[in-house]
């Protein structure tokens, strides 16, 4: 039996499979975007659920080529960003959910950790947000957003769940600001990070 052992070649088989059988129309930029997607989840339904607002992508690469603050909601979105990569931009990537600054905070203040690290995020000077897992983080965000306290430059929101996930999401594409979503319940931190990974990939030409 001949298989592939190359992992690049495995990545660039499976791109030109995923490619070959999506149906609806992106743009060049949004294009690798929807495959990172759809590869790290095997889940064609990325194609119909996936939205873009604002020019995220395009947003996304000159944020990141100039040197940014990125946050994730999830050690396990942090795992799954090519801080290799990142490095190259000089740019930071920050996820403060088990720090022990958050957890007083958010009982302090009876809210979530999640919240508590959106709170940090934004004292920080965070421009690039990275919410894969909590619909609270993103609730968070946009309530600042709509306060006029903070205006990130990119936002890949998908949290995934049956609590709060889509509302979260919904009340993010509606606001004016670079964004990345999922409709419906689906998404997660390997999707957040797949995402994130596509535009960083696309920042350092790789």
């Amino acid at each position: 039996m001949k298989y592939i052992k190359d992992p690049l070649k495995i990545e660039e088989k499976s791109f030109e499979i995923i490619k070959s059988n999506i149906k609806r129309k992106f743009t060049l930029d949004e294009i690798p975007v929807v495959l990172r997607a759809i590869h790290s989840t095997g889940d064609y339904d990325y194609e119909n659920i996936i939205r873009f607002k604002n020019k995220p992508v395009n947003v996304g690469i000159e944020t990141i080529r100039g040197g940014t603050k990125v946050f994730t909601d999830t050690k396990m979105a942090l795992s799954g960003i090519n801080k290799k990569s990142l490095l190259i931009t000089e740019s930071s990537i920050h996820c403060y959910i088990d720090e022990e600054e958050i957890y007083e905070i958010s009982r302090l203040k009876k809210i979530t950790r999640s919240m508590a690290a959106i709170d940090k995020a934004v004292e920080d000077g965070t421009e690039v947000f990275v919410i894969g897992n909590a619909p609270t983080a993103l609730f968070r965000l946009c309530e600042y957003i709509e306060k006029g306290i903070i205006l990130p430059k990119l936002i890949i929101g998908v949290p995934v769940g049956f609590v709060g996930a889509e509302e979260s999401k919904e009340i993010l594409y509606k606001l004016d600001v670079p964004s990345i979503t999922t409709k419906g319940t689906k998404g997660g931190s390997n999707v957040a990070a797949a995402i994130f990974n596509a535009i960083l990939y696309m920042a350092v030409g790789r």
